[in-house]
């Protein structure tokens, strides 16, 4: 299954790339939502090979995921893959100037199922992806409007 959004970013691309490879915010924001979060190596530096084991609570059930980042491509954008135990998926971020201070983040996620029950849990977001869709554009515009503030802030 894959689904995807894009919105324009009122700041440099240098910036948004910034933020969008901000892993220890991305962490403290995981960890305030009640999640575990446990980093695979050290994070001394921005690298292809960051890795966490992620664990957290959905639906009633402990759930397990390994994220690690595959490809950095300053600053045009990252590869995220992720895999658990029955589904697997990749989210690409790619970033693009528009002009000197306005840039594009299109992200394009992709589940793969691994087992049954994987394939009954992809089936069932596939019968909601107008939903599910939908929520992710909403997600994405408003981390970009929250990304416009802090450039203001900064500037």
């Amino acid at each position: 299954m894959k689904m995807s959004a894009q919105e324009d970013i009122e700041a440099p691309i240098a910036f948004v790339y910034e933020q969008v490879t901000d892993f220890p915010g991305f962490e403290r924001q995981a960890l305030r939502r009640g999640a575990e979060v446990v980093s695979v190596n050290s994070p001394t530096a921005l690298a292809p090979d960051l890795a966490w084991d992620v664990s957290f609570k959905l639906r009633g059930k402990l759930r397990k995921v390994q994220i690690e980042v595959t490809r950095l491509d300053p600053p045009n954008g990252l590869v995220i893959a992720s895999r658990a135990p029955s589904i697997g998926g990749e989210m690409v971020i790619d970033l693009v100037a528009l002009s000197r201070n306005r840039t594009r983040i299109n992200i394009a996620m992709s589940m793969e199922p691994k087992t049954l029950s994987g394939r009954l849990m992809v089936q069932s977001m596939k019968l909601a992806r107008k939903n599910l869709t939908r929520r992710m554009r909403k997600r994405v515009t408003e981390y970009a409007t929250d990304m416009e503030e802090r450039f203001k802030r900064t500037a």
